[in-house]
């Protein structure tokens, strides 16, 4: 649908924006891509070599930014064009030709043919004074050799256009027409009206030996300052993205266990807004406030139509007269609005003998056992559970309070919060944590948490590139103190401990530490952020520990595959360090972690940020961006999750509650008059067979009923290779358990895109490897299902 950004979106919201758009393709043309056409995006990432590439049967991906510096070294030693491997774990079996332009995206100088621009057209009309033919063939020439003295093997391509071009297109082929008359007339070099898959079709003819790529291409800089501020950049916008997403993706589902309609509420606008707001002027702050609204706009129309869809559902499948096939359902539910601080249909005044129900859904193929702000819930895998809440007026032995501590700066003494097996040790009077105990993995760190800003830097006259929406370029480092006399408030209740903090009039937070649960969350709210003093303000969190990591820390790639990071250090070229704050942050959508010898400490978040280690043992985390004219009352709430584990044991938690996170349990309500609930509704459904949920290391990612009938499912192994010693082996899925209740009639595996059958594809590429491969990917089928 979109040219998608690379750094802040998720994968499976590229995946979805890819399927749609490959569709309309198949549907209005019955064409299959190529080519991946990503020429404009700030920089790119492995997961788009591999997943976004290989995985949907490209045979090469082109682009034009890169880092300056890197471009410099790869024009000196034609390396410009490479075979990219963006998985450690897939190798060859998923690698894709990749080329990169020896300057933008544009024609060479002298080449650009809109209707006002200064490029000379050739006048061939030899009565005219300025005829000019053989100059400008001669100009063509050289332009075309210079290209050439940098690229491998005797093809070069020109893009010829640029952004705001073709308004008047005839003044560019009447132009284009006669140069490559005239060029070929020459006979010097060949011009043609091409295509990037005749250009690739000439690389492969050509034989040529290619460069190896691993790893991606962040963090972008077109000049010393980096861009690296748009990794963070409209963060409600951000997290309004991964919330609906989340929300798309259990739709779906539950679109499918109610079966298709050809009318009433779908997902479909829903579909449409996520896929345009992947584009990479979108997801990625960067667009003007205008446009950012009409994004939202759209997404909320199609959140409204896919809420309708989700109540209607539900109200289908826990009504029993519906699951017999008599009648339709009747069952009125209600959903929190999002973006809303509360929720009206769990707080309504419950009066003549009515109970509020809850119904809550777990997207995920595995079950859990939740705490949410009512009880603690367990649900089963792709199904839901209900729970009768009651008002009491009874106090005593049944009722539980939470009894609520405050400490002042004067306290001197250490509090510790955790009731299970986590403890968080603070100082009371500088209400700041200490350490980090876990008495069941037996972790004991030293950590801090603290809060800073960057300010911003206006340019100056010898470079006026400014902080902004696309660059970061931090003008000083400063420390976020505490101003309040109370430094702490201890909410302890049954289920978990609350440390609740206000540091100032525009930050606080809540640390929440769950019995069950061996990590902590924090819950930020930041804003509106001061800027009356005409400084911008990027505002970061900084995790300290006394690890000693190396400079080394870890990122994920749009929330699949962890990439080594060094600071101060790029694997493809000696870097000339300019910015040593903006260029060693990286996109961030998943998590975070740095390691030693024996411990690692893992940070994940609920939307993409951008984070770094600048400093042994520190994480940082840059949460949102405020320029003096551009956020007047803004507020953002966020949450990011901590944990400490022995070296080597971290990442189940990351891709487990990694998974958690991304698709947060669905709850609807409704009121029960009387206590016959439980006699007229289902109270608890699963979709799975009740002996089966999914192997700890597989997600399913879509499960979407199609026009054709047919259901699309994608499965995605969580775990790279040798990531972890129990859970980075290959996994298998009971297909009739995962539908027990319909008759799998033909399974066909489709290309990631499902435009094209897998092995189809794969005769077109020829890589015979990968059938040989322990494939550490995401698998696309069509299952032709009949009703049970």
């Amino acid at each position: 649908m979109c040219m998608h950004d690379e750094a802040t979106p998720h994968y499976i919201d590229l995946i979805d924006q890819t399927t749609l758009g490959h569709k309309y393709i198949k549907d209005e043309f019955d064409q299959i891509p190529r080519v991946g056409w990503q020429i404009d995006p700030f920089g790119h990432s492995a997961v788009q070599a591999y997943l976004l590439g290989a995985e949907l049967g490209f045979d090469s991906l082109f682009f034009a930014r890169m880092d300056y510096q890197d471009r410099a070294k790869r024009l000196k030693e034609k390396t410009l064009e490479v075979v990219w491997q963006g998985s450690k774990s897939l190798g060859s079996s998923s690698q894709i030709f990749t080329g990169i332009f020896p300057r933008h995206y544009d024609p060479p100088d002298g080449f650009t043919f809109e209707i006002n621009d200064v490029s000379p057209p050739i006048q061939d009309d030899v009565l005219l004074f300025d005829y000019n033919v053989q100059e400008r063939v001669n100009d063509f020439v050289a332009a075309a050799l210079a290209q050439a003295n940098v690229t491998r093997t005797n093809h070069i391509m020109w893009c010829m256009g640029t952004d705001f071009r073709y308004q008047y297109a005839n003044s560019w082929f009447r132009q284009m027409d006669k140069f490559i008359h005239y060029v070929n007339q020459d006979g010097r070099v060949n011009a043609l009206y091409s295509t990037p898959s005749i250009y690739t079709d000439a690389k492969y003819a050509a034989n040529e030996q290619w460069p190896l790529k691993t790893d991606d291409f962040f963090p972008y800089a077109d000049k010393p300052n980096d861009w690296t501020g748009y990794f963070t950049s409209r963060p409600a916008f951000k997290g309004y993205v991964r919330v609906l997403s989340a929300y798309y993706l259990a739709a779906r589902q539950l679109e499918f266990f109610k079966g298709g309609s050809t009318s009433g509420p779908n997902t479909e606008a829903l579909a449409d807004a996520l896929a345009i707001a992947q584009h990479h002027d979108a997801v990625s702050g960067t667009q003007r406030q205008h446009v950012a609204a009409d994004y939202a706009l759209r997404l909320s129309i199609g959140y409204n139509e896919a809420e309708k869809l989700v109540a209607s559902s539900l109200a289908f499948l826990v009504d029993s007269r519906s699951s017999t096939g008599q009648g339709n359902s009747v069952t009125s539910l209600q959903q929190c609005p999002l973006l809303i601080s509360f929720c009206p249909p769990s707080e309504a005044a419950l009066s003549n003998g009515k109970n509020l129900v809850v119904i809550i859904y777990n997207s995920l193929g595995w079950k859990r056992e939740e705490t949410i702000r009512i009880p603690v819930i367990s649900v089963p895998p792709l199904g839901f559970s209900t729970y009768i809440v009651a008002t009491t007026k009874e106090t005593g032995p049944s009722s539980t309070n939470s009894t609520v501590h405050t400490y002042e700066a004067s306290d001197n003494n250490t509090i510790e919060v955790g009731q299970g097996n986590l403890k968080l040790l603070y100082s009371a009077d500088e209400g700041k944590l200490m350490r980090y105990v876990n008495t069941k993995n037996l972790v004991s760190a030293f950590t801090e948490q603290s809060y800073g800003y960057y300010s911003g830097n206006d340019g100056t006259d010898k470079d006026p590139q400014a902080s902004g929406a696309y660059v970061f370029r931090p003008n000083g480092t400063f420390s976020i103190k505490s101003e309040n006399q109370t430094r702490l408030t201890v909410v302890r209740g049954p289920l978990l401990d609350e440390v609740h903090q206000q540091l100032n009039s525009w930050i606080s937070q809540v640390t929440r530490v769950y019995k069950e649960k061996e990590h902590a969350e924090v819950e930020f709210s930041i804003g509106p952020i001061p800027v009356n003093d005409g400084i911008g303000k990027e505002i970061i969190t900084q995790i300290t520990t006394t690890m000693k990591t190396n400079k080394t820390f870890y990122t994920d790639s749009n929330g699949r595959d962890f990439i080594k990071r060094v600071r101060d250090f790029r694997k493809d070229w000696e870097l000339q360090v300019n910015q040593p704050i903006a260029g060693n942050y990286y996109p961030i959508n998943l998590g975070i972690y740095v390691q030693d010898n024996s411990t690692e400490l893992s940070v994940l978040v609920d939307r993409s940020v951008g984070g770094s280690s600048l400093a042994v043992a520190k994480l940082s985390l840059c949460f949102t961006v405020c320029v003096p004219e551009g956020c007047d009352g803004l507020t953002i709430v966020g949450k990011f999750y901590l944990r400490i584990d022995h070296i080597g044991e971290g990442a189940k938690w990351r891709r487990t509650v990694g998974q958690e996170i991304y698709s947060p349990l669905l709850l609807a309500f409704s009121e029960q008059d009387g206590n016959d609930w439980a006699s007229s509704h289902i109270l608890t459904f699963s979709a799975i067979d009740p002996s089966y949920s999914l192997p700890d290391n597989v997600a399913i990612i879509t499960l979407q009923e199609l026009e054709s009938g047919k259901v699309l499912l994608r499965l995605a192994h969580l775990y790279e290779m040798g990531e972890d010693k129990e859970y980075s082996v290959m996994a298998s899925v009971e297909l009739k358990k995962l539908f027990p209740n319909k008759k799998i009639k033909k399974v066909t595996e489709m290309s990631l895109s499902a435009n094209q059958e897998r092995g189809e594809m794969e005769k077109k590429i020829s890589l015979e490897s990968r059938r040989r491969v322990c494939r550490r990917g995401i698998k696309g089928d069509y299952i032709q299902l009949l009703g049970g």
